[in-house]
């Protein structure tokens, strides 16, 4: 059995664990910096594992009818479940939700404090040596926050923002569950409406499924409170981009934090580089940028090649029907 390792991020200790983990699988490793280093005696293997858009461009791994397991170390991985993307239909995609939560729940703090507080206001002040005016601010602190996707990264964050005591936190999933027992209620999102106008601070972590696109509609927009607050780090599809800047520059909202967008990287003459009230930050939510996400990346393959070799069920996999 073969695996082509796609190093990105990866330090020599990641490569280590990996190479004792493989060891014990009884499979046989190759790490690459990118798919042109791919020795003929690899073209053939049944693994692979890498970030999502380097897989995507492996031309010669997805038209190899010998790969069986595509592991990817992002969370989003919407460009490999598209019909015939793969020449074997059947490869199995697991993807590294679960690795970001502690990064991603550590940006939307930064973010909602730095609007909260006006801190990226006054940094912006302080730039051109002056001393800036105090401007009124808000708290965490008795804030009306809905979470808007209860996966690992909404239940983190909801883990982390407890400590500043907010008013209510209301998590919104599809099925109105939730696998922890962190928010003070769980609502299906057919009730996201009922719950918008008591939202102060809207947090979206939403996977790019049909189901998600454009759920933060203009209409959706209109029902928040005025000088409500958005933070989205899922998918910049679940974000009507012109309602939300027309809500921005009307003194709708008070503030949002794109972390995300429907074209990436964000085109030079979009209008949000100069929409009032809106923090932008270059899809550096998540990604392999702390040590503990690719520890954790790590961690978790290793569980799975293990799992892969002795015929177990594989953790993380990814439903195409759902697309997460």
């Amino acid at each position: 059995m073969k695996a082509v390792i796609l190093r990105g991020a990866l330090k020599e200790e990641h490569i280590k664990k990996i190479e004792e983990t493989a060891a014990k699988a009884k499979v046989d490793v190759c790490f690459l910096d990118s798919e042109k280093e791919l020795p003929e005696d690899y073209e053939d293997a049944e693994i692979a594992y890498g970030f999502g858009m380097n897989i995507a461009k492996a031309r010669k791994l997805r038209e190899s009818k010998s790969l069986k397991w595509v592991n990817s170390t992002s969370a989003g991985i919407e460009m490999l479940l598209k019909p015939g993307f793969f020449a074997n239909e059947d490869v199995l995609i697991t993807n590294s939700a679960g690795a970001y939560g502690v990064s991603i729940a550590e940006h939307i703090i930064a973010v909602t404090l730095m609007m909260f507080r006006k801190i990226d206001y006054h940094y912006a002040e302080s730039l051109q040596g002056h001393w800036a005016e105090q401007l009124s601010q808000k708290s965490l602190k008795d804030c009306r926050i809905t979470a808007l996707g209860t996966g690992d990264i909404g239940r983190t964050f909801a883990k982390r923002v407890r400590a500043f005591e907010p008013e209510s936190l209301i998590g919104v999933s599809r099925s109105g569950k939730c696998s922890e027992d962190v928010f003070d209620r769980v609502v299906p999102v057919e009730q996201l409406d009922e719950v918008l106008p008591q939202t102060e601070l809207l947090v979206m972590s939403l996977p790019g499924t049909r189901e998600t696109e454009g759920i933060l509609s203009r209409e959706r927009i209109a029902l928040m409170p005025q000088g409500a607050y958005v933070v989205n780090v899922g998918r910049g599809s679940a974000v009507d981009e012109e309602a939300l800047a027309d809500a921005l520059d009307g003194g709708k909202l008070a503030g949002a934090a794109l972390d995300v967008f429907r074209y990436e990287p964000l085109p030079p003459k979009s209008r949000l580089w100069k929409t009032k009230g809106l923090l932008i930050t270059p899809h550096v939510a998540g990604n392999m940028t702390l040590e503990h996400t690719v520890d954790k990346n790590v961690e978790m393959f290793c569980e799975n090649l293990l799992n892969y070799a002795e015929g177990r069920p594989l953790k993380h996999l990814v439903d195409r029907k759902t697309g997460y």
